[in-house]
């Protein structure tokens, strides 16, 4: 029994301990469940906000490792990029680095970008923040929903499903219709960018018309009287032998003449002189006047083509190489015998037409004598008479039979003038031409400016007993010298003597300016200017000027061993070799101040009047003015600056034309005078805009501008 009852006792003592431990067991999943279900998504939550900061710190730190890392493999490219980039875009760039970590293209247009970007930006800005907050309710649902009725796996999974939902949801959201007002931003997007893209359309072509406008303004500063046969539009000048065609043609016909001459010589080849001959007129009918391949017509290859085998067929029948080589010693004698007899006349045609007086100025003449002298006596008398003694006044002296040289001269030296009323003009001219002159400056007078017109056979103290040209002049050996009428004996002369056989050179307009003295006996200084200047610019500094004791201010023509002594003077007679250095600086007439109080003191007049008598017969120079200038005014002659007085107008195309913008006075000294037709025309307006053209008898008598 005993054992019994232990044996029931300790079964029931079992049976207790079973029975709590089961009861243990059951309450177990019950505290388990209500821990899920209540703790564990407050747990969750806390640990969702905590996760967040902690991440970020995470990825913080894994950024900075990996920024130093690559530090050293972008230092090259942001060196690179500093040369490349805007001093602005790498503002932008090291400011987002350091307030909001790496830079983004995004930040940049929120912050620098064009007005489109900035707007776009915003609105999408906005919406996906809006979005990411939607996600993040929608997560933060899910989990709630999830945790309150499933086991740990479970609300894990669920947050898991809810995460790619959020997600799906986000992209269903962006796959949504657009709104109106997004529509609206995307057409004034695309409105803008298409104003944009014709602004640029725009903004091509108009400088392609500028780079066009300016191509052609370039083209219209080109000479085409110098350039010849050359051309800047032509495609074959870009090669150095654009000649090379029109060469053979010519070395071609120069082999057929020869060969033509000794197949004419010898009876037996008729037919091969005929046929070189054919050959030869239909070279000559191709080359034409042709200079450069592209002149040649389209048949000349085939016409090289035939002569060459002409030539082929001489060379096998008729070659001889001394009968060659005396044919063509006798071409090149004779070509150079044409060559001078063409100079010959080209000179004393450039001779002839520099002497003569053009149409619209002898017409002008007639029509200023003729309405001068139907002009009342009392009438032709100028005003401000009394300036034309003042010495404290700036004289001009100015010599000449050009009507309209003269108007030029003085008009385009008032013009310029910075006190008109304190210049005074002498002009001196013929007996033919007293009356038009003096018309001309009735007529037109020169502003506030003093004028005078004398004539030349007024002057009764200038006869040929105190003047040597004169005396010369009435010599029948001078007259028959400059003055005969046999054309051909002319133009056997040499070009040099051409030159000279000039009758102004012995017209007393021409050598009044070595009397300035006995002219003007009350004046101390005065300004010398010949008829075929233009004055640019002012020119009272000239009076103002130390010519330290000499006689004469003159701008220098020697360069090198150009326009010194020897070209103008015989130094082959003792008298010049004697008295002067050879090597000595020429001068130049046009613009000169001369100081008459030292004229009279050292007797210019009278040492000009000692070396013209010695001259009589021409053996000391050629004639003219300048040479018994060079000899008068020697060692008495201040060099004056460059600037004041530039030449070579009539004869020199190559003239600086900063050197002529920057000259006080231009001159057209050379055959090539400004009222002539032949005159450089690049250099004519200079002196033509100085012209009244409006005047009505400028226009009668039909000037060209």
């Amino acid at each position: 029994m005993p054992t019994s009852k232990r044996l029931s006792h300790s079964a029931s003592g079992g049976g207790l301990q079973r029975s709590r431990a089961s009861a243990g067991r059951c309450r177990l999943p019950v505290v388990l469940l209500l821990f899920l279900s209540i703790l564990a998504p407050l747990l969750f939550l806390a640990g969702r906000s905590v996760r967040a900061p902690i991440y970020s710190d995470q990825k913080g730190v894994s950024n900075l490792s990996s920024k130093q890392i690559l530090d050293w493999k972008e230092q090259p490219a942001v060196q690179k990029l500093k040369s490349i980039l805007t001093k602005e875009v790498i503002d932008s760039i090291v400011a987002s680095r350091d307030e909001l970590g790496p830079w983004s293209l995004d930040f940049f247009r929120r912050n620098h970008g064009s007005s489109s970007w900035q707007i776009d930006e915003l609105d999408n800005s906005a919406q996906s923040n809006v979005t990411a907050e939607d996600a993040i309710q929608t997560v933060a649902g899910a989990q709630l929903k999830t945790s309150q009725g499933t086991s740990e796996h479970d609300a894990s999974f669920h947050v898991s499903s809810s995460k790619d939902k959020g997600v799906k949801d986000e992209s269903a959201e962006n796959q949504l219709p657009d709104s109106p007002a997004k529509l609206a931003r995307r057409q004034l997007r695309e409105k803008r960018r298409e104003k944009r893209v014709k602004e640029l359309i725009q903004h091509d072509n108009e400088a392609l018309v500028k780079l066009e406008n300016a191509a052609m303004e370039r083209s219209k500063s080109v000479d085409n009287s110098i350039l010849g046969k050359y051309s800047i539009w032509r495609r074959d000048n870009e090669n150095e032998n654009s000649d090379s065609t029109v060469r053979l043609m010519r070395d071609q016909m120069i082999m057929a003449k020869v060969y033509s001459l000794i197949a004419k010589s010898k009876s037996s080849h008729n037919k091969l002189y005929l046929e070189l001959l054919n050959r030869l007129k239909e070279s000559q009918r191709a080359l034409g006047e042709a200079n450069a391949d592209g002149d040649l017509p389209h048949n000349a290859p085939e016409k090289i083509k035939l002569m060459g085998q002409a030539l082929s067929k001489s060379r096998e029948e008729l070659y001889d190489c001394r009968a060659i080589t005396d044919r063509l010693r006798l071409m090149l004698q004779s070509a150079e015998e044409q060559v001078r007899g063409l100079k010959k006349q080209s000179t004393f045609l450039s001779q002839l037409a520099a002497k003569t007086i053009p149409n619209g100025i002898h017409c002008l003449s007639m029509h200023l004598t003729v309405a001068y002298h139907l002009l009342p006596p009392e009438k032709r008398i100028f005003p401000n008479i009394e300036n034309l003694e003042n010495p404290n006044l700036f004289h001009y002296a100015l010599f000449s039979d050009n009507v309209l040289a003269a108007s030029v001269v003085v008009n385009s030296t008032v013009m310029n003038a910075k006190e008109a009323e304190k210049h005074v003009f002498h002009l001196v001219t013929d007996k033919l031409n007293f009356g038009a002159m003096k018309m001309w400056f009735l007529l037109n007078p020169p502003g506030k400016a003093t004028i005078h017109v004398e004539n030349v056979d007024d002057f009764k103290w200038l006869t040929s007993s105190y003047c040597p040209v004169l005396r010369q002049l009435e010599s029948a050996a001078m007259r028959e010298y400059y003055f005969r009428a046999d054309q051909h004996t002319s133009l056997s002369a040499s070009s040099s003597n051409l030159k000279y056989r000039n009758p102004k050179y012995l017209s007393m307009l021409n050598h009044l300016r070595f009397y300035l003295p006995q002219i003007y006996p009350k004046l101390d200084k005065i300004l010398f200017l010949d008829d075929d200047i233009v004055v640019q610019k002012d020119l009272t500094r000239l009076w103002s000027i130390d010519l330290k004791g000499n006689v004469n201010g003159a701008v220098e023509t020697c360069g090198q061993s150009f326009h010194r002594f020897d070209k103008y003077l015989n130094f082959s007679n003792p008298h010049i070799a004697r008295n002067f250095d050879p090597n000595a600086c020429g001068w130049a007439y046009g613009m000169n101040i001369f100081d008459l109080k030292e004229w009279k003191k050292r007797d210019i007049t009278g040492i000009y009047h000692k070396w013209q008598n010695m001259n009589e017969d021409r053996v000391l120079w050629k004639l003219g003015t300048l040479p018994p200038g060079l000899l008068t005014f020697y060692k008495l002659t201040f060099p004056l600056d460059k600037s004041w007085h530039v030449l070579g107008l009539g004869y020199n195309p190559s003239i600086d034309r900063t050197e002529i913008d920057n000259a006080a006075v231009i001159h057209y000294n050379g055959n090539m005078k400004p009222w002539l037709e032949l005159s450089l025309t690049k250099y004519r307006p200079f002196w033509s805009k100085y012209i009244k053209h409006d005047h009505p008898h400028i226009r009668s008598c039909s000037f060209s501008q």
